[in-house]
């Protein structure tokens, strides 16, 4: 596979997968390149919403596509925001938003462990019956404060407390050996090599 189309528009995730998938001569373009606007996403699991994503994208387009859906887990919180974690704090989205919203919600919380997760889904074409399907997950906790100027989403808040930083510190190097997506994209990439 020479050419896929990433089934997203966020900016942040569009930057780590072509870095990620660069070196392996995988040319990633983004569906906002081909003018293919955003699908629903209205399951109640990652990997329905990837899919349905993925299939989308590649109907549209008519090339393989790779569809992500990730979110933040916190335990206190039963799993939320979960899939809801681009719009926790509702339309329209805002990373600002969100860490606000979370970091009240958790306020005077003694539990502030929570994970990253990814789930990646790729169609080689839209009627694919075995789609290519990869996770990830990344461990931390929620700071009680944002710390950090890199990454996206929550990262300034994701305290990873083995490495005594938050997510929002870490070299575009150190995040793309230890996050969700990477990990996800890793296990997705050895699938590829054996299909």
């Amino acid at each position: 596979m020479k050419k896929l189309v990433i089934a997203s528009n966020n900016q942040g995730k569009l930057r780590e997968f072509q870095r990620m998938l660069a070196p392996l001569g995988i040319e990633a373009l983004t569906q906002s390149q081909l003018g293919i606007p955003e699908a629903e996403e209205p399951h109640c699991t990652f990997v329905e919403n990837a899919l349905a994503k993925a299939r989308h994208v590649s109907r549209e387009s008519g090339l393989p596509a790779l569809a992500d859906d990730s979110g933040i887990c916190v335990d206190a919180l039963g799993g939320a925001p979960g899939v809801l974690s681009a719009r926790y704090a509702g339309e329209p989205k805002s990373d600002r938003r969100n860490n606000d919203k979370l970091l009240q919600t958790l306020q005077g919380a003694s539990d502030r462990r929570a994970h990253y997760y990814c789930v990646l889904v790729l169609v080689r074409h839209v009627d694919d019956p075995q789609p290519i399907i990869a996770e990830g997950e990344w461990h931390g906790e929620i700071a009680q404060e944002e710390r950090g100027e890199g990454g996206f989403g929550y990262d300034p808040m994701f305290w990873l407390p083995e490495l005594g930083k938050m997510s929002a510190e870490l070299s575009h190097d150190e995040k793309a050996q230890l996050s969700h997506r990477a990990k996800a994209l890793k296990i997705l990439l050895q699938r590829l090599r054996t299909a």
